[in-house]
């Protein structure tokens, strides 16, 4: 009786661990979207002291945020996997970085900082949220050679940084000429993260920026560069030291970052649809003024390209539309989820690692959720 019950213990046991590792093994195979926070600086580059008062520095602040900020995601959003710069006090190259980045197929880049005042004035304070670009602004230049003069720490830096001089950002056009793809989403991910910190978290929001940072120019997916606030502003200073000041401005860049995804059509929404997804795929929807259309978004840029396949990495059947002062580039049409499905692959093998589906109604762009429950019905 005894053996009996042992065997049945043993089998119970066996098919625990064997559901237990199918549950784990189907996560990690699932996974779509991959988001890789950069804690600033680290190890023997501290960035900003702030005032002096506290021990820590930007480096400490800015580890404990982006710790927390991917718990936070991965908690929350079975879909997204999230990948470091850095786990600890550790100091990564400025290349570094953008080389892990790139090699790890990321699909977004978030870099986090604490910002500076030059001087001993210390007030200035909120929060500021940079893409890349060119800027003549003076304070803007500030910042970004205060966060590229990390290079300067770094062994090796006039032959590794040879082709990027921080001082001299007039002299990087051609490298955001060739960001301009991801120019849109970095714009659309910043706007969300500045208005975040001022809904949520209820701090002055100094807007979107565009400015020359090393790992925006080199990393090949819709990145961003946060500043959190000023150390060199006493109670600035104060509030992001705090433990409370730490976790609101955790959550509001979750909530940026959920509306992000959100908006690619990522979102936990789009994946409890499950049947009612497999229902779809094969549909086909009748061509009437009312009918759904599939795309695939493959870049934005503010330049008016010719649809041609050298524009393209040879893909044909390429549309241009104009929103705003930004041109968005379609790849292919169809009606059915399925053989768009099959597009968004071509795109990707293409080269357009960050393409992604959008829907249209009567030529008008609505969210692929409201698509998919269209066609069901």
């Amino acid at each position: 009786m005894q053996t009996s019950k042992l065997l049945v213990l043993v089998f119970f046991i066996i098919v625990l661990t064997f559901i237990g590792n199918t549950k784990l093994y189907s996560q990690s195979e699932d996974i779509p979207f991959t988001i890789m926070i950069d804690p600033g600086h680290g190890g023997k580059d501290g960035g900003t002291p702030g005032t002096g008062r506290y021990k820590t520095t930007e480096k400490d602040i800015a580890l404990d945020v982006s710790l927390a900020l991917g718990k936070m995601l991965e908690s929350n959003l079975p879909y997204v996997n999230v990948v470091y710069t850095r786990k600890k006090d550790v100091f990564p190259t400025l290349n570094g970085r953008a080389k892990v980045a790139n090699s790890k197929d990321v699909d977004l880049f978030i870099s986090i900082h604490c910002n500076a005042q030059p001087g001993k004035k210390g007030t200035a304070y909120g929060s500021e949220t940079y893409v890349l670009g060119t800027t003549k602004n003076k304070q803007n230049l500030e910042v970004a050679k205060r966060e590229n003069s990390v290079i300067f720490l770094e062994d090796n830096h006039k032959s590794i940084y040879k082709d990027f001089d921080p001082n001299l950002p007039e002299s990087l056009i051609g490298l955001t000429l060739a960001q301009e793809d991801y120019l849109d989403q970095s714009i659309k991910l910043a706007s969300y993260i500045e208005n975040e910190f001022q809904v949520t978290a209820k701090r002055r929001s100094r807007g979107v920026k565009q400015n020359i940072f090393y790992v925006l120019a080199y990393t090949y997916m819709p990145s961003v560069l946060v500043e959190l606030g000023f150390l060199t502003h006493k109670k600035e200073e104060d509030f992001l030291n705090s433990k409370k000041g730490k976790s609101i401005m955790t959550k509001s860049l979750f909530n940026a970052t959920k509306r992000y995804l959100e908006s690619l059509n990522l979102s936990s929404s789009i994946l409890d649809l499950n049947g009612e997804l497999e229902k779809t795929t094969n549909t086909t929807i009748l061509n009437n003024e009312n009918s759904i259309k599939f795309k695939v978004q493959i870049a934005a840029s503010s330049k008016s390209l010719e649809t041609k396949p050298y524009n393209f990495k040879g893909l044909n059947n390429i549309s241009r539309v104009k929103e705003s002062n930004l041109y968005k580039y379609y790849y292919g049409e169809t009606s059915s989820y399925n053989t768009v499905k099959k597009l968004e692959e071509e795109a990707k093998t293409a080269g357009f690692k960050t393409g992604y589906i959008v829907a249209f109604k009567a030529g008008k762009k609505i969210t692929l959720t409201e698509a998919l429950k269209t066609t069901a019905n």
